[in-house]
């Protein structure tokens, strides 16, 4: 049992918030979402490669202008490009639209299965995670998606997050104005 923080009455269902998007409640927040999510997925490979491609081509020609010792440079191209990639995704999905590029262009959004937007720090692990199982279990990542209301992948399920349309979401409620 837990202490209810909304008043003094007692709870006796372990304190854990319930799914903040159901599937059978709102199809309309999934629909869609597993296709769409692809898309926005090659979309961010993209906004992600143009920058490394443009640091190794002026690596290249720093090395050539620097008669070879630019090239030393590429020693340290590879861990800007992962650095890069996880500032961008936690960036993307901890800013106001808990979106990367990709996700926006594609109107899906990230959040928590309470209902939270996204943060930095669960963007990064995202990107991270994200990696490292289709790395190991390629195939097995994409096959959980299809078999589940949410669409939610492999690493939705370890991080509790779930990926919805944007323009279907039920809007939060106004403060009222107080002037």
């Amino acid at each position: 049992m837990s202490y209810s923080d909304s008043g003094n009455t007692w709870r006796n269902d372990g304190g854990v918030q319930p799914h903040a998007y159901d599937p059978y409640l709102h199809p309309e927040l999934f629909r869609g979402v597993a296709t769409r999510r692809v898309f926005a997925f090659l979309i961010d490979m993209v906004v992600i490669s143009v920058p490394v491609i443009l640091g190794y081509i002026f690596i290249a020609l720093f090395g050539v202008v620097t008669l070879g010792l630019g090239w030393a440079l590429f020693w340290i191209a590879w861990p800007a490009s992962v650095i890069w990639a996880i500032v961008y995704y936690g960036a993307s999905i901890g800013g106001p639209s808990s979106a990367t590029v990709g996700m926006r262009l594609m109107d899906l959004e990230l959040r928590t299965w309470y209902g939270a937007p996204g943060y930095f720090v669960l963007g990064a692990t995202h990107a991270v995670l994200f990696w490292v199982t289709v790395s190991f279990l390629s195939p097995f990542v994409v096959l959980v998606g299809l078999f589940n209301g949410r669409r939610r992948l492999l690493h939705d399920f370890v991080l509790g997050t779930v990926v919805i349309n944007n323009s279907v979401r039920i809007p939060a409620p106004q403060a009222a104005r107080t002037w």
